[in-house]
């Protein structure tokens, strides 16, 4: 394992303080740099309020993280009889894992919600608390969650945030990522496959704005509106929250169009980069890893190599060799597969003699010159 340590510019701070959301005072709202997880905007927003429908972002990722997309959830009478939106299930239908997840995020279906607890940790309680756990794990310590719908319960709270680090992490999942991004659905049932069900993304910023990736609607009349959103623009992702935002399309909208003004994707490690070789033969980096930046702001971050000294060949070309962490701050932000370039025969040992830097170090040398 080997550490490069670089310097590179990114976003830290407030930096959106010019832009006028159109928000009362007792509205939340949080920009997170999606890769580094830090804030570049906020509004009051570590007071604790009830999310509405939000919630599901942690349902889903739960019944993602203990589940197969295979098992079936099946809908009971009390299931379909919860208040609020639904999938328009009926009791005793039966739905893979996957699609009813497709019915919880797109439709906001309370049934949905109902039923994959109960399958997954045999009713919505003992599912909560393995909401809670999850929410500890991530860092979201001021969140609390009493029902995986999100319907008005007393005691049900998170903070603007808080539901930020849990969309972060959820995003991270490349299924989770998947339905959120997706405006509709046809599934048909396990048990009856000439029905059909048809889902609807309830997020308009996937229709409004083309950079929009997610997530998440939610209302109620003690919540308000509440709105979860992502987007990516030049490989730069970042979060939105707002909790009790009657203008949160709008407000969304300012804060994206504003960061993205501002920012600038930094190549922490660019896709072809020669991380190591032996002999002849050299290992890359698999793919790109951007980092959301401004050239007025600096910090520190790790490229660590993780690599064995010896490795066996043969080897095929794009085969997985090792991995590089991208560390800021000593916390781990990502990886990128290294792969080899090429076909490695035979059945030697190749010790890896030679460790090169390339654009990892040369990149941030331009950089710095530039800033100095």
């Amino acid at each position: 394992m080997i550490r490069y340590l670089f310097f590179y510019a990114v976003i830290f701070g407030i930096c959106v303080s010019g832009s006028a959301l159109a928000a009362p005072e007792n509205t939340s709202a949080c920009l997170m740099n999606a890769v580094t997880g830090e804030i570049v905007y906020e509004q009051d927003a570590y007071t604790k309020r009830p999310m509405a429908s939000t919630t599901k972002i942690m349902t889903a990722l739960v019944a993602l993280e203990n589940s197969d997309p295979c098992d079936v959830v099946t809908m009971s009478d009390s299931d379909v009889r919860t208040a609020g939106s639904s999938t328009y299930a009926k009791a005793g239908d039966k739905l893979y894992m996957n699609d009813a997840l497709y019915g919880l995020m797109l439709n906001s279906g309370n049934d949905a919600a109902e039923a994959i607890a109960s399958e997954v940790a045999g009713n919505s309680e003992a599912f909560a608390e393995m909401m809670n756990k999850r929410a500890k794990e991530i860092g979201a310590n001021n969140t609390c969650f009493l029902n995986p719908s999100g319907l008005p319960c007393d005691g049900h709270y998170t903070t603007a945030y808080d539901m930020a680090l849990i969309t972060r992490c959820a995003l991270q999942n490349e299924k989770f990522a998947e339905i959120v991004a997706t405006q509709q659905r046809r599934v048909t049932l396990v048990n009856n496959p000439d029905a059909v069900l048809h889902f609807r993304n309830h997020n308009k910023l996937l229709a409004m704005f083309g950079d929009c990736t997610g997530v998440k609607t939610g209302y109620t009349k003690k919540a308000g509106r509440c709105l979860v959103s992502s987007a990516e623009r030049d490989g730069m992702k970042y979060i939105a929250v707002t909790l009790n935002d009657p203008n949160d399309w709008e407000n969304h909208l300012t804060m994206y169009n504003d960061i993205f003004d501002k920012s600038e994707p930094f190549y922490a490690v660019h896709k072809g980069d020669v991380v190591k070789s032996a002999d002849d033969y050299n290992f890359i980096a698999a793919e790109d890893f951007i980092i959301p930046s401004l050239k007025n702001a600096k910090t520190d971050a790790e490229a660590v190599i993780n690599m064995p000294a010896v490795i066996d060949a043969p080897i095929n070309k794009d085969e997985k060799v090792g991995y590089i962490q991208i560390m800021c701050r000593g916390n781990e932000v990502g990886r990128t597969d290294i792969i080899s370039a090429q076909d490695i025969y035979g059945d030697e040992q190749l010790v890896i003699t030679k460790s090169l830097k390339t654009h990892i170090i040369n990149q941030c040398k331009k950089l710095l010159l530039q800033l100095s």
